[in-house]
């Protein structure tokens, strides 16, 4: 490789590292200045709950949910046919908090509508509220985070409301795959122009916390028409926008706290089933991206390896990037020094991409005992 290409090649890294900084900056300021003062009258809540095979995390979610300092909600947990203690820790918090209310989840009537999406369904149809909130099993909330979520939407005038909740990690597994999607997140999707253009591949959102308005949701059809959608977050998050509703992101690391997988293994399972399913199965994409970011964050650090005397812009492409990865690990309230494994959680990354794509098209996906079907792909 020449020295004038690799410097021209570096350069390109360079602008493009320059960039990504900007909307890292520019995301930061705008989610905080969604936080809003609490309306004169919040509307009243759902919160709901699907549960299937999460007696680990059950306990915890539900009591931190009926904790919340607020004035008008209800907190709906549905047994997603689990197969593990989940229905009887449901049932012995049920007991201990007689407004809590729970449903039992049945099989789907329609074949099409399965999983998580068919346990969402069945919670809507209990909410009585204005607003919704759909949240996952493993998360824990602080007392004030519906106040906050709810003065947030209000103060946006959105019909979605989502954001990223703190992530725990144990497992060096964990740590090096969970943190990616909040940081992909946060460097490459410009809210400033997300916000502005009715274009519905920009919109994404974050399973964890989802808060609707009523009418919203049901515009859009709600979970009942996601059918087998494997990214229920970020396809609903597209209906709103392709709608022409409005979607607002937050950071919600203060608020809620998340141990999303249990393990390495789990995680490496978790993200096989999701990475490529929220391409939308764009084959030339996906591969574009990946082999983007591995080019990106590893040919700097080639060359200083390389190189007898390595170019001064390539010390700078590796400055960037650690403030690339620093700022929104920071943001997100991810251990800073997570971020100095970047080229490991790359190249971690690259590896589940590749076994998601393979997954998707030979029918392989299972999830927690339930089997996805072989997956319909395109080049664009």
């Amino acid at each position: 490789m020449g020295t004038d290409f690799l410097q021209s090649e570096l350069s390109h890294i360079l602008i493009f590292q320059a960039i990504v900084l900007v909307i890292i900056l520019s995301n930061a300021w705008l989610m905080r200045a969604c936080r809003h003062e609490p309306p004169a009258d919040l509307p009243s809540v759902s919160i709901l709950v699907p549960a299937r095979n999460e007696e680990g995390n059950i306990r915890a979610c539900i009591r931190s949910l009926l904790a919340q300092d607020y004035p008008n909600f209800e907190v709906i947990a549905l047994d997603d046919q689990s197969s593990d203690a989940t229905p009887a820790i449901l049932q012995e918090l049920k007991a201990e908090y007689p407004n809590m209310k729970l449903v039992t989840g049945v099989p789907s009537p329609d074949p099409r509508i399965v999983g998580k999406n068919w346990a969402c369904a069945q919670l809507a149809r209990r909410a009585s509220s204005d607003l919704l909130l759909f949240t996952d099993a493993d998360t824990q909330h602080h007392p004030n985070t519906l106040r906050v979520l709810a003065s947030a939407l209000a103060g946006e005038q959105a019909d979605l409301l989502t954001g990223f909740p703190r992530q725990h990690m144990r497992t060096w597994g964990e740590r090096l795959l969970v943190p990616f999607f909040g940081w992909a997140s946060l460097c490459f999707t410009p809210l400033w122009l997300a916000y502005r253009l009715r274009m519905p591949v920009l919109a994404n959102a974050v399973g964890q916390m989802l808060l609707f308005r009523r009418e919203a949701y049901q515009a859009v059809g709600g979970h009942a028409a996601l059918g087998a959608s494997i990214v229920d977050d970020l396809e609903l998050a597209q209906r709103i926008k392709a709608a022409g509703l409005r979607w607002r992101l937050i950071n919600a690391s203060d608020l809620i706290a998340c141990r999303m997988y249990s393990g390495g293994r789990e995680a490496y399972e978790g993200f096989s089933k999701n990475y490529f399913a929220a391409f939308g199965f764009r084959l030339l994409p996906y591969l574009f991206i990946f082999g983007w970011l591995l080019f990106m964050f590893w040919l700097p650090l080639l060359t200083l390896v390389a190189a007898t005397e390595p170019p001064a812009v390539a010390f700078t492409c590796i400055g960037l990037s650690l403030l690339v990865w620093l700022v929104p690990y920071a943001q997100l309230r991810i251990p800073p020094a997570l971020a100095l494994l970047y080229p490991v959680t790359i190249l971690a990354n690259t590896v589940v991409a590749l076994r998601s794509l393979w997954l998707s098209l030979t029918g392989g996906i299972i999830w927690k005992d339930r089997p996805f079907a072989r997956q319909r792909w395109r080049w664009l």
